[in-house]
C-alpha cells in the first residue's frame, strides 16, 4: 500500500505555501525593523564570545579578524590591532554600525568597526575539555583542526580549509546533515538493538520508531546543543525532526512537496536562512537526492545507496557548486568514494579516540592531505546556472529533462576536469 502524500491536492499544497510566504513576509518586516533600529543608532555596547579569531597583514601592520557571536544573537566580523590571544574569550566591545551594512548582510554576518573594551577568558567547558583530550592523540596540527571541526564544530585552520576544497570534501568537515545522519543510524540502531528484546518480551503493542526515535532525537538535540548549534547543524536537526515526525504519520517523506514544506517552515522559523548559501546549498543537495530516487525506483536499495546517489549528487551538484567557488582540481572527482569512506570513517575515528588510539589513521589523512596541489579557477555564469536550475525543476515532471540533465552534466565534468 503507497504511504499517503503530504497534501492530498495541489490546490492543498498552493494554500499552504501561501501561508508559509505570507508568514516569511512577515518575519521578514520584523528583522527589517530591528534592521532599521540597528543601523540609526551610532554605537552599542555588547558581549560577544569569540567564534574564530586569525591574522592578516596591511600595509606593513598586522592585524585580528574576529568572528563574534554577539548575546543579542548577531553573528559579524571585526578587526583589532591588539595583540591577544582570543581563543576561548568573551570580549565586551563598542560597536559602531553604519547604512553601509546592508539588510542582507544584517541577516547573514556582516562587518561592523569596533573598539575592544574587554577580555575576558572562558573556563574551559566539557566541549573544550573533550577537544582538548582529542587533540593531545595528535601530533599534527592539521589533524588536530580536522578532528575538531567533524567532532566539536570548530573553525578549520586556513590552510587544512584549501586543501579539503581541493579534494571536493568541504562537505564532510562542516557538521551539517550527511553527519547527522550517520549520527542518527548510529544511535538508533544502537538502541534498537537493547529495545527490541525489552518490547517483545514486556510491549509488543509499542511503536519502536516512536520509542527509539524520541530518545534518538534527544540524543541528537543533546549534540546540537552541546556544539553551540552551528546553523547547517540546526537546519539539519530541524529538518531530521520534521522527517521523522511525518514519517510516524505514516506520510511519504522523499517527495519534493515535503522538501518544499520543510524548506518553508525553516525560513519561518530562521529568516536569516534567506541569505545562508550553507542553507540552499543543502537544499539543492536534498533536491537531487530525490530526483535521483524518483527515476531509480526499479533498481535494488544497494545500487542506489552506492553507485547513483554518490555519484550522481556529485555530478549533478558540479553547476551548483562551479558558480558560486571556481576551484578546480582532479582530485575533486575522489569525492563520491570518499564520501562513501567517509560513512564508517566518521563512527571508527569516535571509537578510536574513546580507546585512547586517535592518531590510528593520521598517516593515511596526511598524504590525503597532501595529495592536491594544483588548481585553476572554473567559474560557471550566472546565466548557464539559472538556466541549469530551471532545466532541473523541470526534470521534476519529465524522464527527458532528467536524462537532458544528466547529459549536460555529464559533458561539463568532462570540460572542467
Amino acid at each position: 500500500m503507497l504511504k499517503p502524500k503530504v497534501f492530498e491536492t495541489k490546490k492543498e499544497f498552493l494554500l499552504t505555501l501561501a501561508f508559509l510566504v505570507l508568514l516569511i513576509a512577515v518575519r521578514v518586516g520584523f528583522e527589517y525593523r530591528d534592521y532599521r533600529e540597528f543601523i540609526t543608532k551610532p554605537f552599542y555596547f555588547t558581549y560577544a564570545k569569540v567564534l574564530n579569531s586569525y591574522t592578516k597583514e596591511k600595509n606593513g601592520k598586522e592585524y585580528t579578524v574576529l568572528k563574534l557571536y554577539a548575546e543579542d544573537k548577531y553573528r559579524f566580523y571585526t578587526t583589532t590591532y591588539k595583540k591577544y590571544d582570543f581563543s576561548n574569550t568573551k570580549i565586551r566591545l563598542q560597536i559602531f554600525p553604519t547604512v553601509n551594512i546592508t539588510f542582507m548582510d544584517f541577516l547573514g554576518v556582516f562587518y561592523v568597526n569596533s573598539r575592544i573594551k574587554e577580555v575576558k577568558k572562558l573556563h574551559l567547558g566539557t566541549k573544550d575539555r573533550l577537544s582538548l583530550v582529542v587533540a593531545y592523540q595528535h601530533k599534527n596540527s592539521q589533524i588536530k583542526s580536522f578532528y575538531s571541526a567533524i567532532f566539536f564544530a570548530t573553525p578549520l585552520d586556513k590552510e587544512l580549509r584549501e586543501k579539503i576544497s581541493l579534494l571536493g570534501v568541504s562537505h564532510l568537515v562542516a557538521l551539517s546533515g550527511f553527519h547527522l545522519g550517520i549520527l542518527w543510524i548510529m544511535v538508533y540502531n544502537l538502541l534498537l538493538f537493547f529495545y527490541r528484546p525489552l518490547q517483545q518480551k514486556r510491549f509488543p503493542y509499542r511503536h519502536a520508531l516512536l520509542d527509539v526515535g524520541v530518545v534518538t532525537m534527544l540524543i541528537l538535540g543533546t549534540y546540537l546543543w552541546f556544539v553551540d548549534a552551528p546553523p547547517s547543524l540546526l537546519r539539519s536537526f530541524a529538518m531530521a525532526l520534521a522527517g521523522w515526525f511525518f514519517l510516524l504519520m505514516g506520510v511519504e517523506i522523499f517527495n519534493f512537496m515535503f522538501l518544499t514544506l520543510v524548506m518553508l517552515m525553516l525560513m519561518v522559523l530562521f529568516p536569516s536562512l534567506l541569505v545562508s548559501l550553507g542553507f540552499w546549498l543543502s537544499v539543492a543537495g536534498v533536491f537531487y537526492i530525490f530526483l535521483i530516487l524518483k527515476y531509480t525506483k526499479q533498481y535494488s536499495k544497494t545500487i542506489i545507496s552506492l553507485l547513483f546517489i554518490p555519484i550522481g549528487i556529485f555530478l549533478l551538484m558540479l553547476p551548483i557548486i562551479h558558480s558560486i567557488f571556481g576551484v578546480t582540481s582532479l582530485y575533486q572527482l575522489l569525492s563520491p568514494i570518499l564520501s562513501l569512506l567517509f560513512i564508517p570513517f566518521y563512527p571508527l575515528s569516535m571509537l578510536l579516540h574513546v580507546l585512547g588510539i586517535g592518531d590510528l589513521l593520521d598517516g593515511a589523512l596526511l598524504y590525503l592531505f597532501h595529495l592536491p596541489i594544483e588548481s585553476r579557477v572554473e567559474l560557471l555564469p550566472m546565466w548557464m546556472s539559472i538556466a541549469y536550475i530551471f532545466l532541473s525543476i523541470f526534470a521534476i515532471a519529465r524522464r527527458e529533462f532528467f536524462l537532458l540533465t544528466l547529459f549536460l552534466v555529464l559533458i561539463y565534468g568532462i570540460y572542467i576536469f
